[in-house]
Formats: C-alpha cells, sequence, structure tokens
C-alpha cells in the first residue's frame, strides 16, 4: 500500500495504481486521512470493491448498487430506495464484508426493526417493514449476480411485512360528501373532487393542466406526473403504458373544475392547475377531516375509494382497471377483488332458478311414469 504523510498539512494521504473495469491501469489519490490506519482501511476498501470481491463491505457494495440503480430508475424512486438503505440497512450492515453477513444477522435485524417502535408509539407498518426488506434482498441479490456471492442470505432468512395492507381504508360517497361540505376553499375543494371522482394518483393530481382536460367530450388526459427529486419539482412521464389514459368526467366535475379555472389570476393553460406538493394535499387533507369528523384516510385512500365507488355500481374489473391506469388487470384483482360481492352463491341460486322446473324431484317421477 502506497501511504504516506503529507509534511505540509500533517495528515496522511493514500496514493496507488490498479486496474478498472476496462483493463486500463489508473492512478487514484485520497487524502485527508488523520491516521495511517485509516488511509490503509480506505485503500484496502478501494481495491477490494475494485477487485468486485466478496471481501467488500455492505457499504461499499451498496455504493456500487446505487450507482447502477442511479441510471435506471427515476430520481424519486432512487432517492425513496437511498432513504431507507442509509436510515434501515447501513447502521446495521455497513462495516460488515457481504461474504460474512448470516441468514442469522438478518433474522436478527428484521427483529429489531419489527420491535422498533414509531414517536407515536406504534410500530412500523408491514409494508413499510416489507419495503425495508426488499431492499437488503435487491442488494444481496445484486451481489450474487454480479460479485460472485454464492447465495443470499436474505433468500434463507426469508421476508418480513407484508406487500398489502390487512386492511384497506377507503370513504364512501357519503362519507366524502361529508368531507368535502367542511372544505371551504376553491383550491383543495376542486382538488379532492377531482381525486374522489377519477380515481388518479396523487402525482398525476399535482401535474394537471387545464389543457389535460377536453370539457367539449367530458375527458381527462393523464399523461403525466409530479415529484419532488434532489429538492426540485419535476414533472416527468407515467411509469408504465397503461398510466397514459383517458377519463371520462361527469358533468358536475367538469364544472367544478372550469369554475375552479375561472377563478384563477393571468393563468396559462399549461401551468400547472395545482402548483402545491404532496405536503400541501396532505395538510388539507388532515383539516377536511378534522372539520367534518369523518375517519382520517390517506391521500392514496381516494384512489381506494374510487374503486369502491365504480365496483358498489356494479362496474367490471376491466373498466375499473383501465380507469386505474393499472398495467395488468390481476394488478386490479389483487387489490380490489374483495370488494366485489360474493359471487357463489349467485351462482347457485342462477342455476337453481334455471333447472328447478325440469329436474326437481317431482318432475322427475312424473317422466318416469310417462315411460
Amino acid at each position: 500500500m502506497s501511504v504516506a504523510k503529507d509534511p505540509k498539512t500533517g495528515k496522511w494521504y493514500s496514493k496507488f495504481r490498479y486496474t478498472d473495469w476496462t483493463g486500463k491501469r489508473v492512478q487514484k489519490k485520497k487524502t485527508g486521512f488523520i491516521t495511517k490506519r485509516e488511509a490503509q482501511e480506505w485503500e484496502r476498501e478501494f481495491l477490494t470493491k475494485a477487485a468486485a470481491s466478496c471481501d467488500m463491505s455492505f457499504a461499499s457494495l451498496v455504493e456500487l448498487y446505487m450507482a447502477d440503480c442511479k441510471t435506471r430508475l427515476r430520481a424519486t424512486t432512487w432517492e425513496n430506495k437511498q432513504h431507507l438503505i442509509t436510515k434501515k440497512l447501513l447502521p446495521y450492515f455497513g462495516s460488515t464484508p457481504i461474504n460474512q453477513i448470516t441468514p442469522l444477522m438478518i433474522r436478527n435485524w428484521q427483529n429489531t426493526l419489527m420491535e422498533l417502535r414509531q414517536p407515536n408509539g406504534k410500530p412500523y407498518s408491514k409494508t413499510y417493514l416489507k419495503a425495508i426488506n426488499n431492499q437488503v434482498a435487491a442488494i444481496l441479490n445484486y451481489a450474487v449476480k454480479y460479485y460472485g456471492l454464492p447465495g443470499s442470505p436474505a433468500a434463507v432468512a426469508g421476508s418480513m411485512g407484508k406487500s398489502k395492507a390487512d386492511t384497506m381504508l377507503f370513504w364512501t360517497e357519503d362519507e366524502f360528501k361529508t368531507f368535502i361540505q367542511a372544505i371551504d376553499k376553491p383550491t383543495p375543494y376542486c382538488a379532492f373532487n377531482v381525486l374522489f371522482y377519477t380515481g388518479i394518483r396523487e402525482g398525476e393530481l399535482l401535474a394537471l393542466s387545464l389543457s389535460d382536460f377536453d370539457f367539449t367530450n367530458q375527458v381527462l388526459h393523464i399523461t403525466k406526473n409530479f415529484a419532488v427529486a434532489n429538492g426540485q419539482e419535476v414533472i416527468y412521464e407515467p411509469k408504465t403504458p397503461k398510466s397514459k389514459r383517458d377519463i371520462t368526467l361527469p358533468d358536475f366535475l367538469c364544472a367544478i373544475v372550469q369554475d375552479y379555472a375561472g377563478r384563477l389570476l393571468e393563468y396559462d393553460p399549461d401551468d400547472r392547475l395545482f402548483p402545491f406538493t404532496k405536503s400541501w394535499v396532505n395538510s388539507q387533507l388532515r383539516a377536511g377531516c378534522k372539520k367534518s369528523g369523518v375517519k382520517k384516510i390517506r391521500v392514496h385512500d381516494f384512489r381506494h375509494s374510487h374503486a369502491s365507488l365504480l365496483i358498489h355500481m356494479g362496474f367490471p374489473i376491466l373498466a375499473v382497471s383501465e380507469r386505474l391506469g393499472h398495467e395488468k388487470v390481476q394488478t386490479t384483482l389483487e387489490l380490489y377483488g374483495h370488494l366485489y360481492p360474493d359471487v357463489h352463491g349467485n351462482v347457485a341460486q342462477q342455476l337453481q332458478d334455471s333447472a328447478a322446473a325440469d329436474l326437481s324431484p317431482a318432475a322427475w317421477q312424473n317422466a318416469q311414469k310417462s315411460l
């Protein structure tokens, strides 16, 4: 190792040459270490990582994994992933060589997270625990696929949490009407009506402009999404092709949007109709729930509420799926299939009604007598 002390600064530095992934010899230098040991450890870890060795630390693997993900994921998805890994994985596994992470370590980490309590005294939700576990599983699978780790200890340990919540919160139309009557400002009044009666996502709502509405044909064109990434507000295309869709609008909703737009001053049709962030929507929702007295739900639960309303009205699952912009009907079935009435009893009853007259015991006995 080429580690030395800088006589001018009194700090240690590491300087060496290595072969990069293209086969080229490259010189590397890093300065500013307080001790010789720190410089040596940094150089050792750098060379281990460059050699794609399973001796590298989990933290080094995360650097490689996140750099790879950054070119493939949306900025918002990457930021969410980075947040979970930084807060929930690195404090526990960061300094451990990846070939020394065992299923038992994974299991103990899972148990620690499941025992943690939030400031309100409640445990993490099962869906949140599942999201955290998905990160460690993805990182170790990445090591198996690209860095020669023999197997994933996360796969042996098993998962934690659940992909779907045990219960689904939503409002009935009566509950929504109670809520919306308590909203006395035009902006949230319009926004929440659009959410409830179209089922669009929160990011889709915040990306809307007046030009997305075709009031003549009563259609809303969903073509974009809104998010905040790296502190910047960004508009981007939906994740999947099916997310780009046309949603038919009832007369009253068109009137609400047109009335709201008419109140705006110096508004360009291509400007955002609701120029706010998700925190604003959440604050307006909390205030409305408190004022109206209806049960608290999340903004995303407006989407569930819309699906529930359509199902209650008797619309088939395909129509619900297309309106929500799900890529697969199976997704809609998994989320909302339980909201459909039990059809098994109906099947039996319709068979009874169809066949009873000809296949009853009395009818059969009469048929036998005539033979």
